[in-house]
């Protein structure tokens, strides 16, 4: 009975412990006054900084959206660029509150860096690229090729595992940056490089004439890329979590930063709920009903967020395909906001 009552007694302490540490992460940002957010060092169309300085892209405007729900202010948020190799070791030492870096969704991420991802705000998948003067059409003919590619990544992983079951060889060349890898590359030390297919279209875009490099049409991998927070925090993780699902819904219902005001007029129960006019959405998530509202406002919906940065309306002009809403084509899926 003694033993039993210590084992009790340690599993009511740490019960204890738990529930002290819940909300830790929305509770400090909350008392900070804005929201810390990883991205990557410089890769258009998801972030980099414009010609004056400020930073742009899906993932920068991912932050920014979450600031918005939070503090009814998408200013409010602070932009820290990581490399690769400092991403995971910044989120789980707190310098940033969440990764809004192009980041892939994993098992093993989940379950073994103590992070959790959120959900996905792109879907991308693993390519290769190469000179077009190879004359080879195909990622398949790539036997015995010199590939430049990060270290610790699931880029270094996929390419190994794509090369091992079509049963042919590469030599991989691997450089801690990716500006390395441009240089080493336009220097003839790899046959191709590797990364996601919307990071090899906005480089082969900057290197000059498009023409003159190919993408090969094999996926290496699934990509699902977006935010990552740390474990143990359910309402910064919602928080996070639902301010994708708003962006979805929102561009599904027709909710566009130019009507948002129009559309909180709307009898449609669901809109209304959406846009706060439904009362409770907001408190269940411990900020302002009008939390969505405020993402609308300040930054669009998921689709016009799209366009701006990745579309037709960027330099990169990516089409949406997987990316479109499920019932446009693609399989993004906004949950239900009620």
């Amino acid at each position: 009975m003694k033993v039993l009552r210590i084992l009790t007694a340690v599993g009511f302490a740490a019960l204890c412990a738990q529930n002290a540490n819940a909300g830790a992460t929305f509770e400090t940002i909350k008392k900070r006054g804005f929201v810390q957010c990883g991205v990557t060092t410089d890769l258009p169309g998801f972030a980099y900084t414009d010609s004056k300085g400020v930073w742009q892209g899906i993932d920068v405007d991912t932050c920014r959206a979450i600031a918005a729900a939070m503090f009814a202010d998408a200013s409010k948020s602070k932009i820290v660029p990581l490399t690769t190799q400092a991403r995971f070791t910044a989120l789980q030492s707190g310098e940033v509150d969440v990764l809004t870096r192009n980041t892939t969704q994993t098992m093993t991420r989940d379950t073994s860096l103590g992070l959790i991802g959120a959900g996905v705000n792109y879907y991308d998948s693993q390519g290769l690229m190469a000179k077009s003067s190879i004359g080879v059409k195909s990622a398949k003919e790539l036997d015995g090729a010199t590939i430049c590619v990060l270290p610790g990544t699931t880029t270094e992983l996929n390419l190994a595992d794509w090369f091992r079951g079509n049963g042919i060889a590469f030599k991989p060349v691997v450089l801690d940056k990716f500006d390395e890898i441009l240089r080493a590359f336009s220097a003839g030390r790899c046959d191709a490089i590797t990364a996601d297919k919307s990071m090899l279209a906005a480089t082969r875009r900057n290197l000059g004439s498009e023409a003159e490099y190919i993408i090969f049409p094999e996926s290496l991998s699934k990509e699902p890329l977006g935010p990552m927070v740390r474990q143990g925090d359910e309402q910064w993780f919602n928080t996070v979590r639902w301010t994708l699902n708003a962006l979805l819904e929102a561009e599904e219902y027709g909710i566009t930063q130019a009507n948002v005001d129009e559309m909180a007029k709307s009898n449609n129960p669901n809109v209304q709920r959406i846009l706060g006019v439904i009362p409770g959405m907001g408190k269940n998530l411990g900020v302002d009903d009008k939390w969505a509202y405020n993402i609308v406002k300040q930054l669009g919906n998921y689709g016009e967020i799209y366009e701006r940065t990745l579309g037709m309306k960027s330099a990169l002009k990516l089409e949406r395909g997987m990316n479109a809403l499920y019932n446009k084509g693609g399989i993004m899926y906004g949950w239900p906001v009620r």
